[in-house]
């Protein structure tokens, strides 16, 4: 599978990801548990996060390797992998019910992100030793840029 297709299904498994989430996290979140999101809030989010990872696998598409977009959707599919287990599958574990956003996490992002990351490398599309930085990098932003998605929203992420 071309290297550019593969990277706009991954990016197309995370839209769908957060398109589960933010029509099913608010409600889920009402239970009594201390994750409340705000239904604005979070869908904002999920909006900007989703139109980043398309952004994502437009620029690598039309950077090549080597570029910098190409780092950014590999450090973006670390992200979404790593995503599987927290919060996704932790939440399951410790509500022992199903959290939304765990079935795309397993099916999509999961998969489609290990292999892109794989092809990335494999193909020398990114290097190893740069992504060994670049790839936590992307991932520390996009959880610093949660807040600010948060703050963007008008309210806090975390409703009381």
């Amino acid at each position: 599978m071309d290297l550019s297709l593969l990277g706009w299904l991954f990016a197309l498994g995370v839209v769908a990801h957060n398109a589960e989430e933010a029509w099913l996290l608010p409600s889920w979140s009402k239970r009594p548990t201390r994750w409340r999101i705000t239904p604005r809030v979070f869908r904002l989010g999920a909006l900007v996060l989703s139109l980043l990872a398309l952004l994502a696998a437009w620029l690598a598409a039309v950077g090549g390797r080597h570029s910098a977009g190409a780092y950014l959707l590999a450090g973006y599919a670390l992200a979404m992998v790593l995503n599987v287990l927290a919060p996704h599958v932790i939440a399951c574990l410790v509500t022992r019910s199903y959290a939304p956003g765990t079935a795309t996490a397993v099916l999509f992002n999961l998969p489609l992100g290990s292999w892109l990351i794989h092809r990335l490398l494999q193909d020398g599309a990114i290097e190893p030793a740069v992504f060994a930085w670049s790839g936590p990098l992307v991932v520390l932003g996009l959880l610093a840029f949660v807040p600010v998605l948060f703050a963007l929203g008008g309210k806090p992420g975390v409703a009381r």
